[in-house]
């Protein structure tokens, strides 16, 4: 099977983080980064799947250089090659926009199946994979528990998580998009043998205005403000007797808090 992971380096999810001069974003010049949970769970399935049918893994990435340590770790797990595509300026942001360039990278790429995570850390659209989907016209299934390949027949079953603790399975004709749930499995550790062999593996450099990908077209989206949430305790006595106390408790519930 040729299995392609989509993975996205985001900031350090223990920092203690500090809102830029602007007050549109987190300071990043100092921060440490690392794969984005549900990228680093979708990698695995990634890996467990070739090991059961064989194959190739590949990484596709879109971010700076420093994105590079993040793939070298997605290396060292075990996954055979990786491309980076370079935006050292940070001008794909949206969904939209970063699923536009990472389908024009995959149009000279062959796979049976592209997996991501549900959505990143940091920002949490939770778009970016049926984006791709959708751009490549390729199936998909979103909030992924577990797959079931059958490279044979080109078919895949994943069972996705649904509300209220209900589950669905479906099926889906290969080539797909599965985007990935965090804690589907357990994610394995980098071996000494995987950091030394993943120092040799190729790491393909694309640069984004190499592509030619006319983004003028996609919806933008402005970050007005980013700010941390506000603490605030409060607690009110009531005074009367306990035919009072509930009147005014009742009344407090309608008018103030709005839960009945």
């Amino acid at each position: 099977m040729k299995l392609l992971t989509c993975l996205k380096q985001i900031p350090d999810r223990d920092t203690r983080y500090e809102i830029n001069a602007a007050g549109t974003g987190i300071k990043t010049s100092d921060l440490t980064f690392e794969i984005s949970e549900c990228d680093e769970y979708s990698l695995e399935e990634s890996l467990k799947l070739r090991e059961e049918h064989g194959g190739e893994v590949a990484i596709l990435t879109l971010g700076p250089q420093r994105a590079e340590k993040s793939i070298r770790k997605g290396l060292a797990m075990g996954a055979d090659r990786a491309i980076l595509v370079r935006d050292d300026e940070g001008k794909v942001t949206t969904p939209h926009a970063v699923a536009k360039v990472l389908a024009e990278v995959l149009k000279e790429e062959e796979y049976d199946l592209i997996l991501t995570g549900t959505q990143s850390d940091d920002w949490s659209y939770a778009q970016t994979g049926v984006l791709l989907a959708e751009l490549l016209g390729l199936p998909h299934a979103t909030i992924v528990m577990e797959i079931r390949a059958d490279p044979a027949q080109k078919k895949v079953k994943a069972l996705r998580e649904m509300e209220s603790g209900w589950f669905q399975w479906v099926e889906l004709p290969m080539p797909a998009v599965l985007t990935i749930q965090a804690g589907i499995s357990q994610i394995r550790y980098a071996s000494l043998k995987g950091i030394m062999q993943a120092k040799k593996k190729e790491i393909r450099n694309v640069e984004l205005s190499d592509l030619n990908v006319d983004l003028s077209s996609v919806p933008e989206v402005e970050v007005l403000k980013v700010y941390f949430p506000v603490v605030e305790k409060k607690a009110e006595i009531l005074q009367g007797s306990t035919a009072e106390v509930v009147e005014q408790l009742v009344e407090k519930l309608k008018k103030e808090a709005k839960v009945i």
